[in-house]
């Protein structure tokens, strides 16, 4: 019996922020401090029309490839990003507890 594996939908429009937005105080890591200098581009956290969430942040594949805990891997089509602390903080209130 197979297992079912997730697949992103490419069609999927993009609902809504979650969070603030990444020139907003307190979308960077410290508390003040913006995620991005206003020029544009990341950090975001978006949630798509059908559920699933888009990440658009700082490629960090290669400077984490050998730091991956035990068991976590990136595979083939996927990247690893980082935002800051303060953009997942303030996205909290906008993802419904599971």
């Amino acid at each position: 019996m197979g297992v079912n594996v997730w697949q992103p939908d490419p069609q999927a429009s993009f609902a809504r922020r979650l969070g603030i937005a990444p020139t907003d105080p307190g979308s960077g890591r410290e508390a003040g401090e913006t995620g991005s200098g206003g020029e544009g581009g990341c950090p975001e956290l978006w949630e798509l029309a059908n559920g699933d969430v888009a990440v658009i942040g700082r490629d960090l594949t290669e400077n984490y490839a050998g730091k991956l805990p035990q068991g976590v891997s990136v595979g083939d089509g996927e990247r690893l990003v980082v935002i800051p602390r303060g953009m997942a903080r303030a996205a909290n209130a906008d993802i419904p507890d599971a």
